[in-house]
């Protein structure tokens, strides 16, 4: 029996955070679908059945946003094509919080903190929690 003690939290390879992100926007995509086909089965095609096809990922993606150092209005990226690919770097960032691997905004430096443990070497991590964002601090 070992005597050292286990880490909080393992680090996930790239694998199983790929499988993460995929999930998380598999998640959120396949709903859209499936209530664009709703409300196009009821209503026929047009404009509201194509509008309700992005309006679950436009909520999502400004919900997820300031976690993965993004800003809610980023989910108008959905309007106009983009939005799928700032959904899935969300995803990315989120599959390893509340660790980062990126760098933080300018406005988030101050409540950042470089990370000194070595199972965490290269991440940023929170250390308070202001905004409108209620991020869990690391302690």
């Amino acid at each position: 029996m070992s005597a050292e003690p286990t880490p909080a939290r393992i680090p996930l390879d790239r694998r199983m955070r790929a499988v993460l992100t995929a999930a998380m926007v598999l998640a959120v995509v396949v709903p859209s679908f499936v209530l664009r086909e709703l409300i196009e089965s009821r209503f026929g095609p047009g404009p509201m059945a194509d509008v309700s096809a992005v309006a679950v990922p436009m909520a999502a993606t400004a919900w997820l946003a300031p976690y993965a150092s993004y800003r809610r209005r980023d989910a108008l990226f959905w309007l106009i094509g983009p939005g799928i690919y700032i959904l899935a770097v969300i995803a990315w960032r989120m599959a390893i919080a509340p660790y980062r691997d990126w760098r933080p905004r300018p406005d988030e430096v101050p409540r950042m903190r470089w990370s000194r443990d070595p199972e965490h070497a290269g991440t940023w991590g929170l250390t308070e929690t202001t905004g409108d964002t209620r991020h869990t601090p690391l302690g």
